[in-house]
């Protein structure tokens, strides 16, 4: 199958199946920022249906993904599957319990938003030196920064570990960060 079209069926499954998966000006910059700086190794947290991990590798980066769910991890191999690519290794686990061994060029969480920092604290040793990191929906749907107003329990504490987050990359001296306003928001991570 060519790959545009494949990229199009997964787009509308996304869609009918309510499959998150990443907006199209957040992959099309991340596809971008692997082709401007020479990224051949991606480490990605959350495959879901293999979307954004098919799109890095068309990019021209090897791409190491992990996803929890199973009914989501057979669909990304059917869509992997569908493509001609075998740059792409998908492991089924639980991010934090998974042993990951090599360095990456970047690393890429796009996996529970309330994890962040126990994603990034796990997986900053697999990060080459001179590596990235970047996390997607850091924005939430334009909820961060408004907790307070949000009803819902759970979805107002998933919200402020976002905002933690944020706080705790404003604080740490590791990483220089930048926000990039693409898809939900975007944070790159860049070691210091």
């Amino acid at each position: 199958m060519n790959i545009n079209d494949l990229f199009k069926q997964m787009e509308k499954y996304a869609i009918e199946e309510n499959v998150p998966i990443m907006r199209k000006d957040a992959i099309d910059y991340i596809c971008d920022f692997i082709k401007e700086n020479n990224i051949k190794d991606t480490l990605e947290i959350g495959t879901a249906i293999c979307y954004s991990a098919l799109k890095m590798a068309n990019a021209g980066s090897n791409v190491v993904t992990i996803e929890r769910d199973e009914e989501r991890e057979i669909k990304a191999k059917e869509n992997l599957s569908l493509s001609s690519f075998n740059n792409i290794k998908l492991i089924l686990g639980d991010a934090l319990d998974v042993k990951i061994e090599g360095k990456f060029d970047l690393i890429l969480i796009d996996a529970a938003k309330g994890q962040n920092r126990r994603f990034l604290e796990k997986y900053k040793n697999n990060l080459k030196s001179g590596g990235y990191v970047i996390i997607d929906n850091i924005d939430f749907h334009g909820l961060v920064g408004k907790s307070n107003e949000i009803k819902s329990k759970n979805l107002r504490s998933l919200v402020r570990k976002i905002e933690e987050f944020i706080v705790y990359l404003d604080t740490q001296r590791e990483f220089k960060v930048s926000k990039i306003n693409k898809g939900d928001g975007l944070i790159l991570l860049e070691r210091i």
